[in-house]
């Protein structure tokens, strides 16, 4: 789903030797890969899960935003946990306990188990997520070493959501929606020993203190918000803002604040924030109704569900390298993210089609290209964006607050979609799975409007010109 970032505030670091660099960088990948996988392979697993433990329509989105919120509350705290703890300690306490949460999620006799666990999970992957880049950060600093290990970790960054899918996919069917969870135990036993025997040591002598109301701020009030969402509860979205609101007044006062006000209040990276905010939304939502739509009235299988998202990964891909990355040295970053979540509001748009007759090639196929290269349009531009003009000693948090606009629209996203599907299926007089669809286009319909929102919110907001040309010869 999205690149992390810690807090790059340097204590005295020595880089691993050079024969030792990329064997480093390799446990950092796998890290890396764990989370992006962990964030899509539950996804494809949910409709079994659901069936296996008695869950609701309504309540079967908290295993997937109990992930994200968690991730998302945490993220800040986790980048300057790192900070203060130690680089490699961090990054093996991060994978230990992500690996004990997926032995507990895969073992749930009940869903408020699961779900509890997914929170274990992001809370894992918030400390291990900005640990993994910053010592990607500090360990290569030599520019074409640098640019290479970036590319590495990017790559795994933005394939691990297609890989999430298939292998949810394989393992739902050959084994049990169980070894989705159990799957991430391998991995980060494996990550967590390598990264203890070939990560150096580090850590700060003091001077830094956690800002753990602050943390504890944001996230009740992040998780109330998305509680709001899916029940249409006014007392719990009251109870949301008067909490972001003592977390703004919190932040503002405190001498170590976990997310620096100055960094909301520029126009641009406002309006960068809330732009990844709408489109995650988008995307998550469709991923949510397209994996029930695909197994339970095209009557995919999971496997065939995994590979049936495909064409969003190579659509995303497309988009990333052949679109993105060229126009953006040439064009301001509104040019690429306005018209990019307009395309992703098509991709909606295709969905508000869909019925019990309606096929894969017809619908969903052009709706997952449009999504993918929208998408990836949206996130290249904002990522690059979000840091811009920031002071190198922020620019960390900066890139951190992008991230967990991220976290936050795809719970907020699977939170609202999910209940506006529910709503409108129940509301429907009809047939059983003729009401599902109903459900799900209806869902979609509030997709588009959030994607155009978006747009509109990138073409106002974010005005920061294009990156200046090197003088020629």
């Amino acid at each position: 789903m999205g690149v992390p970032a810690a807090r790059l505030i340097e204590p005295p670091f020595a880089p691993p030797k050079s024969n030792r660099r990329w064997v480093a960088l390799g446990f950092i990948a796998l890290a890396q890969l764990l989370i992006a996988l962990d964030a899509t392979v539950v996804s494809i697993a949910l409709p079994s899960a659901q069936a296996a433990l008695g869950a609701t329509d309504s309540d079967r989105q908290w295993v997937i935003t109990a992930y994200t919120l968690a991730f998302a509350g945490l993220l800040l705290l986790g980048g300057r946990v790192a900070d203060i703890a130690g680089r490699k300690r961090a990054f093996v306490v991060g994978l230990g306990g992500f690996a004990l949460a997926s032995a507990v999620g895969g073992a749930a006799p009940n869903l408020a188990v699961l779900i509890a666990a997914r929170a274990a999970q992001g809370a894992f992957a918030a400390l291990l997520a900005p640990t993994a880049l910053s010592l990607l950060a500090v360990t290569f600093t030599e520019p074409r070493e640098r640019a290479t290990a970036f590319a590495v970790y990017g790559s795994i960054a933005g394939s691990g959501a297609a890989v999430g899918l298939l292998l949810g996919g394989a393992l739902t069917q050959y084994l049990s929606w169980r070894w989705c969870l159990y799957i991430s135990l391998p991995i980060a036993i494996a990550a967590a020993a390598g990264g203890w025997l070939v990560l150096p040591s580090s850590s700060i002598k003091g001077g830094f203190r956690v800002d753990f109301p602050g943390a504890a701020l944001a996230t009740a009030g992040l998780v109330a918000l998305v509680y709001a969402s899916s029940t249409a509860s006014l007392g719990y979205g009251a109870i949301s803002a008067a909490l972001l609101l003592l977390f703004v007044a919190w932040e503002a006062r405190t001498a170590n604040p976990l997310l620096p006000l100055r960094i909301l209040v520029n126009r641009t990276r406002a309006g960068v924030y809330l732009t990844v905010m709408c489109a995650i939304a988008g995307m998550f939502g469709a991923f949510l109704f397209l994996t029930y739509f695909m197994q339970v009235v095209l009557d995919f299988t999971p496997l065939e569900a995994g590979l049936a998202f495909l064409p969003m990964s190579v659509a995303s891909q497309a988009g990333s390298w052949l679109i993105a990355s060229r126009l953006m040295p040439r064009v301001s970053p509104r040019t690429l993210m306005a018209p990019g979540a307009l395309m992703a509001a098509a991709g909606m748009a295709v969905l508000t089609q869909m019925h019990v007759a309606a096929g894969y090639a017809t619908v969903v196929l052009p709706a997952e290209v449009l999504l993918g290269v929208g998408i990836s349009c949206v996130m290249v531009a904002a990522f690059s964006t979000a840091t811009q003009g920031v002071d190198p000693r922020e620019a960390g948090v900066a890139s951190a607050t992008v991230n967990t606009a991220q976290q936050v629209g795809g719970s907020l996203g699977t939170a609202i979609l999910n209940a506006v599907a529910t709503t409108a299926t129940a509301g429907f007089v009809g047939g059983r799975a003729a009401a599902v669809v109903h459900g799900f286009a209806t869902a979609a319909e509030v997709g588009v409007a959030i994607l155009v929102a978006g747009a509109i919110v990138a073409a106002v907001l974010v005005n920061a010109p294009r990156p200046a040309q090197p003088d020629r010869a």
